[in-house]
């Protein structure tokens, strides 16, 4: 038995070339930077100055490359960077589960009131300047755990994951491991978490991005520069123009030092973008299926 084939009419058929044709000029529209961010790093610093980079490299040289990796603030930018990502993503992820699970019992009774305190302080926070307080009064300044205690839990992602656990989690299934004579930590531990992989994938790349993209808690919190994330190190390139002279080699003019600068715009932007892109395909299937799910069914 052959299929039925559904002819379209000539309406859905010009809607549809409408459609095409608007997604390709938005995918131009978003292609074209990035491509000449590209096109620009790896081209001479002269190419770059005289404007003459439109869409391939110009003159093509590693130059901006190896100005950046032979920068040893940037080499240790990368590695506090990787270290504030990876250790404060664990704990991220290790509160909002130990936050959103109990709010998404039936059986807590106090979690509106949990609820709603936690709610508040999206809409009001006590400041800056309160906040610096305390994390001085913990004795945390100019430490590690700066980066890594007041970001510890985002309200946000605790409600992601708590509509994630009530729709997705059916509360039968508790009721039955707790007949077996299963506790709640290892029911959380053997259970909720194993089917939980999606939403703990869209969780744990909210959070890392946000800690990969970290700059003003550093720049508040940090006086050492040998503690300085890659994106504050980023800022003082190109926005206070602090470039190392011995960056510069056989470069003597002020015209050289200009033109490293605005290469390594390029060049920075493009290094400190590659890991999140190697990343995100590999999360990119639970990143889809677990905002979707936290989302719709909420």
């Amino acid at each position: 038995m052959e299929p039925t084939v559904i002819k379209e009419s000539g309406s859905d058929r010009a809607f549809t070339i409408i459609n095409y044709i608007v997604l390709f000029i938005v995918l131009l529209v978003i292609l074209y930077p990035l491509i000449y961010v590209v096109s620009a790093s790896f081209s001479s610093t002269y190419a770059v100055m005289s404007g003459k980079v439109w869409l391939w490299p110009v003159e093509p040289s590693l130059d901006g490359y190896k100005a950046v990796f032979k920068n040893k603030n940037v080499l240790s930018g990368f590695t506090n960077t990787f270290l504030y990502t990876g250790f404060g993503t664990l704990v991220n992820v290790f509160m909002t589960v130990l936050a959103a699970y109990p709010l998404s019992r039936r059986d807590f009774r106090f979690r509106s009131g949990f609820m709603l305190l936690l709610v508040f302080t999206m809409m009001f926070s006590g400041g800056l300047i309160p906040n610096y307080l305390i994390v001085k009064e913990f004795g945390m300044i100019d430490s590690f755990w700066s980066m890594i205690v007041p970001t510890a839990l985002s309200v946000w992602n605790v409600i992601i994951m708590r509509t994630y656990f009530q729709t997705t989690i059916p509360h039968e299934l508790l009721e039955a491991s707790q007949i077996d004579g299963c506790n709640d930590f290892r029911f959380l531990w053997r259970i909720v978490l194993p089917l939980s992989g999606p939403i703990l994938a869209v969780i744990a790349l909210f959070y890392a991005v946000g800690h990969w993209n970290q700059y003003f808690n550093a720049m508040i919190f940090l006086k050492n520069p040998d503690l300085y994330p890659l994106q504050l190190i980023l800022r003082d390139i190109l926005i206070q123009n602090e470039v190392n002279i011995d960056m510069l080699g056989d470069a003597k003019t002020a015209a050289a030092r200009q033109g490293l600068r605005e290469l390594l715009k390029y060049s920075l932007i493009v290094v400190s973008s590659v890991p999140l892109l190697i990343v995100y395909p590999f999360v990119q299937k639970f990143f889809v299926k677990g905002v979707m799910i936290g989302s719709l069914k909420g």
